[in-house]
């Protein structure tokens, strides 16, 4: 077995046992591997391990990858902020968008989603802490977002997505994740099903699971330490 591929198990492992000491099935919650800066083949490497969705950030290096790994069934992810003008290529390539934040970037990517292609998944990410340096909408703007989107064509909503501040405090990590699962409940008794609460990285995944993540994004923990561009 391969570096990466012992790293995505034992990515597996904790996420099962966390989601067993939520009690939840371990079937439950997603992983998410997050490759942005990482190159075409340690992708395929976690691929050959099992692993079948990826997450990007980065528009180009999306489309980039795409190209490269065209062979390979992939499930790509995006999943970081999106700009208008790049909107048309995540909406050509990507099979999930995270990262809806206003419903201008939902209608492009509703207007620019391929006719022939199955509806765009997205979650509508919604900025938990208050951060100005984080993107998403704020907590009290999201139901009408959610709304707005749900009647896009070409689009299917799927859920919610968040980046808390780290914290070594659990009892904050768990108020920012239940923020996402209170609007979950909200919009249920609405009559909304949303189905993905997208929350939780390698530092908090734990945690994430316990306040009901359905799907954690996992970069670090299973590919190393990231090493950008100068």
């Amino acid at each position: 077995m391969t570096q990466l591929a012992q790293a995505l198990q034992q990515v597996r492992d904790k996420l099962a046992a966390a989601a067993l000491a939520a009690g939840r099935p371990p079937q439950d919650v997603q992983l998410l591997a997050v490759s942005k800066t990482f190159p075409a083949d340690a992708i395929r490497e976690v691929y050959a391990a099992g692993q079948r969705a990826f997450g990007e950030n980065y528009v180009q290096e999306l489309q980039t990858k795409c190209a490269e790994l065209a062979d390979l069934d992939i499930e790509w992810h995006f999943i970081g902020p999106l700009q208008s003008n790049k909107s048309r290529t995540v909406a050509e390539l990507a099979h999930w968008v995270h990262s809806v934040d206003r419903l201008k970037i939902a209608e492009r990517l509703s207007a620019q989603r391929p006719a022939a292609m199955p509806a765009l998944n997205v979650c509508v990410q919604v900025n938990v802490s208050g951060e100005d340096s984080k993107s998403g909408c704020a907590p009290q703007e999201a139901p009408a977002l959610l709304r707005a989107v749900a009647t896009l064509p070409g689009l299917r909503l799927r859920g919610l997505m968040c980046i808390p501040e780290p914290s070594p405090d659990p009892a904050v990590l768990a108020a920012r994740f239940g923020v996402l699962r209170q609007l979950q409940q909200q919009m249920a008794a609405e009559g909304m099903v949303l189905d993905t609460l997208s929350m939780g990285m390698s530092a908090d995944m734990a945690q994430a699971v316990a306040a009901g993540s359905s799907m954690v994004r996992v970069g670090t923990a299973i590919f190393g330490a990231r090493h950008y561009p100068a």
